[in-house]
């Protein structure tokens, strides 16, 4: 039985090693692709879910606030009229139909009697306020937002209050409204279906870390203050970051307090749900590239066979030689550098052809092939980089003009020459940090950093110069029309941005084209933004 090194040849121990070289590229390049898609999505969810939950915190803030205020018009309605039961029965029905804000109503005088109540059916009215909180609550003449806490019949509910004074400034009792959380239409409509509607859910905690509001309602009253996002909101921060759940998932939570109450709003997504769409990020890039592989492999294989071959010739005679002379001269046959260089320049070529492909699919997920600019994909996250720094910038916005006439008239391989043309002389009158992009069709956006409007509208207006005095490929000079708008001056986001500059595009487009339009939201007068 022959041993496995008389087994293996050279061929097998080149090929051998040029396939492990391969794999561990391609998964290497997979693997580094695959983390960054992740960060990536982990890092926008998490800001998603901060700014969600800090919307939702400031509009229970403002529900809150407004329900204390109609409870104020009421006691201010009704504090010379504390003795009409007619008028006290009217004010308490009106409250608790108004909106469906509160689950019931009730006026009580200052010894704690409720003298009326709604709805009728409860049967509040005539009844002793005796609950110790309630009493301090008529006592402190203030108003008052309390705790949540848990009812005799299991829902969790807060009660508001304002006190009542005379227009003499005579205390004259409470009233008082009560919302049940889980049965409010505005906890519900608001809290109930997260915005995103991707696995993403809300729920709120008290200053004690106990669950009020769960889509689960039998998460209600859980004690959850072991949360380490839970922990943060009852010391009064907000924030986003990665927290497991109870059940050991991971989470990307964003979370925001409740001003008025203390309460915490937590706003969180499965980690697993965030980059699902990775996996099949990652599978489309490796169809992509298994066919490059299998042909370089194919290619790289058949060289190595040309290059051994020799090799196992001279084995083969070594082998078989019988001559005392010819021994000799094999063993004085230096072949070991010669093996060695060639398996390094097989090696120097295959990664070089591997790394070339991989940078070609990296070019392709962010340059648009035909132009060669930035496409709309790199775009997006430059904006959302940009924006959520604060960094200032202007964004000029272009339209070719009667680009289709071009198509239509000279075809398609004109227009696409022309685009390409056009792209050429935009990158010529640009910074080198600017970012020229290929917006859509015959569309373009250039974005420039530190750049005011007009810094912005006179780069525009130079590339109109200079293409009115240069013939494009269709044989006649370009024309295009353009919007500019600046962050954060006229913008609060990279959404509202590009919608002033698209809508100032096409006020230039209606204004006849050939001309450049600065948004102007506010009406400001244009030699403000020029001055």
């Amino acid at each position: 039985m022959q041993k496995l090194s008389e087994r293996l040849t050279l061929k097998h121990l080149f090929i051998g090693v040029l396939s492990l070289a391969f794999l561990l590229s391609v998964v290497s390049s997979m693997y580094s692709s695959y983390q960054g898609n992740v960060r990536l999505l982990e890092e926008q969810t998490l800001e998603k879910n901060r700014v969600y939950a800090l919307k939702l915190s400031q509009m229970v803030n403002l529900y809150l606030s407004e329900s204390l205020k109609r409870l104020e018009y009421s006691a201010l309605k009704i504090a010379n009229n504390m003795n009409d039961k007619e008028a006290l029965l009217d004010e308490a029905n009106r409250l608790l139909l108004q909106e469906n804000t509160f689950n019931s109503v009730i006026i009580a005088n200052p010894e704690g009697l409720i003298i009326e109540g709604a709805p009728s059916e409860f049967g509040l009215k005539g009844k002793q306020i005796i609950s110790k909180e309630r009493l301090e609550v008529i006592r402190n003449q203030e108003p008052f937002i309390s705790p949540p806490y848990k009812s005799i019949t299991g829902e969790y509910l807060i009660t508001i209050s304002q006190p009542i004074f005379s227009s003499a400034g005579e205390y004259q009792g409470v009233i008082n409204g009560s919302i049940y959380i889980n049965e409010s239409n505005f906890f519900h409509k608001v809290l109930g279906e997260h915005h995103y509607q991707d696995g993403s859910y809300v729920y709120v905690v008290d200053s004690e870390g106990h669950i009020i509001y769960h889509l689960n309602k039998n998460r209600t009253g859980d004690n959850v203050y072991e949360n380490e996002v839970v922990k943060k909101l009852t010391l009064g921060e907000s924030g986003a970051q990665l927290v497991k759940n109870k059940h050991g998932v991971d989470m990307l939570a964003g979370f925001s307090t409740v001003e008025l109450t203390g309460w915490g709003v937590v706003t969180q997504t499965p980690k697993s749900v965030a980059i699902d769409s990775v996996d099949n990020q990652v599978i489309s890039m490796l169809l992509i590239e298994l066919p490059l592989i299998i042909s370089s492999m194919i290619i790289v294989f058949i060289v190595a066979g040309l290059i051994v071959k020799p090799l196992q010739n001279i084995a083969i005679i070594a082998e078989n030689s019988i001559q005392e002379s010819e021994m000799k001269e094999l063993k004085q046959l230096n072949v070991f550098y010669y093996e060695a260089l060639q398996i390094k320049n097989a090696l120097i070529q295959s990664f070089s052809f591997l790394h070339n492909q991989v940078s070609f699919l990296k070019d392709q997920s962010t340059i648009d092939p035909l132009t060669s600019l930035t496409n709309r994909r790199t775009l997006d996250t430059v904006l959302q980089s940009w924006t959520y720094q604060g960094k200032e910038f202007s964004v000029i916005m272009i339209d070719i003009d009667h680009f289709k006439l071009i198509n239509d008239t000279k075809g398609h391989a004109i227009g696409d020459e022309v685009l390409k043309f056009f792209s050429d002389q935009m990158k010529k009158v640009t910074r080198e940090e600017d970012i020229c992009c290929r917006f859509g069709g015959e569309e373009f956006l250039i974005l420039l950093p530190e750049t005011t409007v007009k810094q912005a509208y006179n780069i525009a207006e130079y590339f109109l110069k200079i293409l009115a005095d240069t013939e494009s490929p269709s044989g006649q000079p370009l024309t295009f029309s353009a919007g500019i708008a600046s962050f954060p001056r006229q913008a609060a986001n990279s959404k509202e941005l590009i919608e002033f500059a698209d809508k100032a595009l096409y006020a230039a487009k209606r204004a006849g084209r050939n001309r450049i339009i600065i948004a102007n939201q506010k009406n400001t007068p244009l030699s403000d933004f020029l001055s």
